[in-house]
C-alpha cells in the first residue's frame, strides 16, 4: 500500500468514475484500475462497485475513512517539515464572503503575498454559515466572515464590526429622505440575501420582532448581486453598510438610516480549535490581527 492509492481512492469516492480520477490525478484509466485492484488483493476484499456510477462498496466507506485520516496525518507531516525551512511557505485556503474577498481580502494579500511570495493562497467564497462549516471540516483553512455565536471546537477572533443598512438606488422615493421607520421595510419590494446567510437571519429576525411582512421580490447570493439590482432600482435592500462602501461614495447608491437596524455584528477570523498551524498560516494570521480595525472600515 503507498499514498497514492489511498489518494487515488479517495478521489473515486468524489468523482464516482475511473475516468474523472484519472484526469484529476494525471493517471491513464489502467493506472487508476491497478490501484485500486493492487489495493484490494493486498487487503482481500471489494472496496469498489464498478457498475456505473462508481461507488465505494460498505468495506471501501470504512477504508476510505482510515485512507483520510492517513493522507492528512502525511500532509500534516509535509507541512511540518517544510516549517524547518527558513522562509515561511505553504499553501491557505481562506473561506470568505464574497463581498469580504471583494472589499477587504485585496488590502490584506497585496501586502502579505509582497512579503512572502513563497506563500500560495487560495480563495473560496460563500456564506458565513458555509464558513464555520468547512473550516471544521477542514476544506478551509481560515475563515474571515460574521462571527455567529460560540461554536464548539472552533477559535475566533474579531476583526471589524458592520452593521446592516437599508440601501436604494438615487432614483427610489426613499432616496429623497433622511431616514425611515422600521414600517417602511413592509411596505418596500425588497431584494434580500438567501435565507441561509447571516444578513437575511438578522432581517427576518428584526421583521418578525416589528410584525412586519415584506414584499421579497427577489432573493440572491451575494451582496454583490444584490446591489447590482437595487442599482437598477429593481427594489431596495438591506446589506452590509461595508459591502457598499464605493457604491455609496460613487453615488449609484444612497443608504437610509433605520434605528432598528442600527446593531453591530461583529466580522473576524474563524480557526479550527487544535489544528496545526504551520508557519504560513501563522504568519498570514499575525498579520490579520495586528491590522488596525481602520484598514478594514476605511473608505478604500
Amino acid at each position: 500500500m503507498n499514498i497514492s492509492q489511498l489518494e487515488t481512492l479517495i478521489t473515486i469516492s468524489k468523482t464516482m468514475s475511473f475516468r474523472k480520477a484519472g484526469e484529476l490525478l494525471n493517471l491513464t484509466q489502467p493506472a487508476v484500475s491497478a490501484q485500486i485492484k493492487s489495493l484490494e488483493e493486498e487487503f482481500k476484499t471489494q472496496l469498489v462497485d464498478r457498475n456505473q456510477p462508481v461507488t465505494l462498496t460498505d468495506r471501501g466507506k470504512v477504508f476510505l475513512t482510515h485512507a483520510e485520516q492517513i493522507v492528512g496525518i502525511v500532509e500534516e507531516l509535509k507541512q511540518r517539515l517544510a516549517d524547518l525551512e527558513e522562509n515561511p511557505q505553504g499553501h491557505i485556503i481562506l473561506g470568505t464572503t464574497t463581498s469580504i474577498a471583494i472589499q477587504i481580502l485585496p488590502r490584506i494579500l497585496s501586502y502579505f503575498q509582497d512579503q512572502f511570495p513563497h506563500i500560495k493562497t487560495s480563495i473560496s467564497s460563500m456564506s458565513s454559515s458555509q464558513i464555520y462549516q468547512h473550516v471544521e471540516s477542514g476544506i478551509v483553512d481560515v475563515g474571515i466572515g460574521y462571527l455567529i455565536g460560540r461554536s464548539p471546537g472552533m477559535t475566533t477572533s474579531v476583526l471589524y464590526y458592520d452593521t446592516f443598512e437599508l440601501v436604494v438606488s438615487p432614483r427610489h422615493p426613499l432616496a429623497q429622505v433622511k431616514s425611515a421607520g422600521i414600517e417602511a421595510l413592509g411596505r418596500t419590494p425588497l431584494i434580500l440575501l438567501s435565507p441561509d446567510t447571516v444578513g437575511r437571519r438578522f432581517v427576518d429576525d428584526v421583521l418578525a420582532k416589528h410584525g412586519i411582512h415584506p414584499q421579497v421580490i427577489m432573493e440572491l447570493t451575494s451582496s454583490e448581486e444584490v446591489k447590482r439590482m437595487v442599482e437598477l432600482d429593481l427594489g431596495a435592500a438591506v446589506i452590509s453598510k461595508q459591502s457598499v462602501t464605493a457604491e455609496v461614495r460613487n453615488g449609484t447608491l444612497k443608504i437610509v438610516p433605520i434605528i432598528e437596524l442600527e446593531v453591530t455584528h461583529p466580522v473576524g477570523v474563524i480557526t479550527k480549535s487544535g489544528k496545526y498551524v504551520n508557519s504560513a498560516m501563522r504568519q498570514f494570521l499575525s498579520d490579520l490581527k495586528g491590522m488596525p480595525e481602520t484598514q478594514f472600515i476605511g473608505s478604500e
